[in-house]
């Protein structure tokens, strides 16, 4: 499985920027996992920050905001409709209408929270869930598209040599 051209052209414009990648969801949801999954496989592969905020995203922002990044992008499961593994990048707004949670805050007033005290530009990159049931695993088509997203996000973040 390859990712959408459209999705690879929107990390290539991060190339250089400050990043911090931020990973949410619950290990014992099945797919939900699929942040804190993809950080495990970033940390020491790129060279922008990774945090795995789990389920409690809102115990990151003053380390985020300490961070100053160009950049936060958002790793979560979010069902946009699509099949199980597609991946698809949102701006906040428009997770209005689409996105499902399993955290205790909004997506709209964690990146609120954040946008106030810096400026920052905040993408989500949603990863289309096939199951969150409580004490599932990560779908195999989950998985594949985790480690797609992993190896395109270690060619924009690189390790420096």
């Amino acid at each position: 499985m390859r990712l959408e051209s459209e999705f690879s052209e929107q990390l290539k414009a991060l190339v250089g920027s400050r990043t911090v990648i931020l990973g949410m969801g619950n290990v014992l949801k099945g797919d939900d996992a699929v942040g804190p999954f993809l950080c495990e496989r970033l940390v020491g592969k790129v060279c922008a920050e990774v945090i795995d905020a789990g389920t409690v995203p809102e115990n990151y922002i003053r380390k985020i905001v300490s961070k100053n990044p160009q950049t936060l992008l958002v790793i979560d499961a979010i069902d946009f409709g699509a099949l199980p593994g597609a991946v698809k990048v949102f701006k906040t707004r428009q997770l209005n209408s689409i996105a499902i949670s399993t955290h205790t805050l909004s997506p709209r007033l964690f990146v609120e929270l954040i946008t106030g005290q810096i400026d920052v530009d905040v993408l989500f990159i949603g990863i289309q869930p096939a199951r969150v049931e409580l004490g599932e695993a990560i779908s195999e088509q989950v998985r594949r598209a985790a480690e797609n997203v992993s190896r395109a996000l270690a060619e924009v973040f690189p390790v420096d040599p």
